[in-house]
């Protein structure tokens, strides 16, 4: 690729006074968590800390900041998106924000189109209101954009799975954006009592869920999407299951309950990986770590798994990875390895982890 790879990383505005100048560097993009949907515009009145974004832009003037809108649980699209004077007032407040603060753009994360699921309003008009509706911020930050003398972008996050394709006009819907943000990640754990890996890269023997990074990417590759707007996703915090067999280490079995969510990535680090009866696990099919102590299974992402998704993004052309989330890692190890994996030339028979 011609263009530099995509290191996007969501932070939610509590976090944003900790992120590091260092980190700054090794960003392309940075995703501000989370401005909301209220009677048919973008609020941000919520967020605390956006002076912050004038220190980002001059440790890294190319720093691309976006304005992430909605989130799990944030409602107020398909009101929005239903009518056309709802959708210009939503392009029209994208607008207003953009003038107001130093973001190079938005990025929509409704979750989801079409989906009541997350206990917020959906209609079956969602999925043409939604094309819609990117269409007049498209054209409402383009205009605002030739004033300007510069671009704006509009990216979302998107599910990794067929149900979020079956809601959605993608093969429209890419047109109107600059990039995608596939959330490869919690593609298990939330409602399955079946052990497994909640952002692996590949699908693996033994699993009845037939779902991965890899899976995501080519449905969303057949839905039309081409390949340089797609940025893969990873996680910087677990899933886990309690209860679980002690056979097979903990991987395909079943757990005495859901998955719910598990140690964030510093946690793991200092408490968990190969401490405190835990053992790291490596699932070279899966190209994924998890960890077992013998009834609490843990899966997560770690600088050896993210280290393939790096040298996946490279061979399949795609635009890069994003994570979800900054704060879950005070390490700094998981930033550093995907800052590493996408800026040098990964030797696939002398790389050691």
């Amino acid at each position: 690729m011609s263009k530099p790879y995509v290191v996007a990383g969501y932070v939610a505005d509590a976090g944003l006074p900790d992120v590091t100048g260092e980190d700054l560097g090794k960003l392309t993009h940075l995703n501000v968590a989370f401005g909301h949907v209220r009677e048919d515009e973008i609020r941000i009145d919520h967020l605390a800390c956006l002076d912050e974004l004038t220190r980002f832009k001059t440790v890294n003037p190319d720093l691309v900041l976006l304005l992430s809108v909605g989130g799990w649980g944030s409602g107020g699209f398909s009101e929005a998106a239903s009518t056309e004077e709802g959708r210009r007032r939503m392009a029209q407040s994208a607008v207003n924000i953009l003038l107001a603060h130093p973001f190079d753009g938005i990025d929509l994360d409704w979750e989801y189109p079409c989906y009541s699921t997350a206990g917020i309003q959906s209609s079956p008009e969602d999925k043409r209101n939604f094309t819609l509706l990117l269409q007049t911020i498209r054209e409402a930050i383009d205009e605002q954009g030739r004033k300007d003398g510069r671009r704006y972008l509009l990216t979302i996050a998107v599910g990794a799975d067929q149900y979020y394709l079956d809601g959605t006009e993608m093969d429209q819907v890419h047109r109107y954006l600059d990039f995608l943000q596939v959330m490869t990640y919690d593609m298990r754990g939330g409602f399955q009592v079946l052990t497994g890996h909640h952002t692996n890269l590949y699908n693996s023997t033994g699993d009845l869920f037939r779902i991965s990074t890899d899976t995501s990417i080519n449905l969303y590759l057949s839905a039309g999407v081409p390949r340089d707007k797609i940025v893969v996703g990873a996680a910087f915090y677990s899933r886990q299951w309690e209860k679980v067999p002690d056979a097979a280490n903990g991987l395909h079995q079943i757990a005495g309950g859901s998955g719910g969510y598990g140690p964030n990535y510093t946690t793991l680090a200092n408490d968990y990986i190969n401490k405190n009866g835990y053992v790291r696990y490596w699932d070279e099919e899966a190209k994924a770590p998890y960890l077992f102590n013998g009834s609490t299974f843990i899966t997560y992402d770690d600088e050896e798994s993210l280290q393939h998704k790096c040298r996946y993004v490279e061979e399949k052309n795609l635009a890069g990875i994003m994570f979800w989330e900054y704060g879950c890692d005070k390490t700094r190890r998981l930033l550093d390895s995907l800052h590493r994996g996408l800026n040098k030339p990964i030797d696939s028979a002398s790389k050691t982890f």
